[in-house]
């Protein structure tokens, strides 16, 4: 793996764990899959995202507190 990690160390979530840790629906979970946003593996007709990909998911889409005046 490109970090040094072997896939023994990785701990993988599925997309129902990945919903519940980011408080959104399952759909919007595969439609990050989907589009790119968000690394997982398909096994079979499922998907499984690796953890460390949802924490670096959560520090790139933070926000940085400035409103937009329009």
């Amino acid at each position: 793996m490109a970090d040094g990690n072997t896939f023994s160390d990785v701990q993988f979530l599925t997309v129902a764990e990945v919903a519940d840790l980011l408080r959104v629906s399952k759909m919007t979970v595969y439609r990050l899959v989907h589009a790119g946003d968000l690394p997982a593996v398909q096994f079979g007709r499922s998907y499984r995202v690796p953890e460390s990909a949802v924490g670096e998911f959560l520090r790139n889409s933070q926000v940085d507190g400035q409103s937009e005046s329009a």
